[in-house]
């Protein structure tokens, strides 16, 4: 089953960055499987309803990132070899900018690196405390 990327136009995030993070965090939750192809750049366009400039731009990031390669003639893939640093990468990256979207609304509310390095320190002993 092909997998399923959605753009909000309205979100204030630019749209390539939207296809870039959907298609990194498929590969991190295993959705997007090592060698699957990826949508040509026209057919995703179409189906997003966008540029395929914007296709384009979001598939040259996600190669430099090593997430993806592309074969000419053939089309763009999920990284086959070291799909399992691919895998981990591509949660990093989701994980990053979703700490950074948090850290930068807690700024923009008044909070202080302080507050914030309080919270996120509660957060994670929340989230990884360990059962006795």
């Amino acid at each position: 089953m092909p997998v399923v990327l959605t753009v909000d136009p309205r979100s204030g995030v630019p749209i390539y960055l939207q296809v870039i993070e959907q298609v990194k965090r498929s590969v991190a939750l295993g959705v997007l499987a090592s060698g699957e192809q990826l949508p040509t750049v026209k057919q995703l366009a179409l189906d997003l309803t966008i540029n395929p400039n914007t296709v384009a731009k979001a598939y040259r990031e996600l190669e430099r990132d090593g997430v993806i390669e592309t074969a000419p003639g053939r089309g763009s893939f999920v990284r086959s070899n070291g799909s399992i640093e691919t895998t981990k990468t591509a949660a990093t990256d989701v994980a990053r900018d979703a700490i950074d979207a948090a850290v930068r609304e807690a700024k923009s509310i008044g909070l202080h690196a302080e507050d914030i390095r309080t919270l996120a320190s509660a957060a994670i002993d929340r989230w990884f405390r360990e059962d006795a």
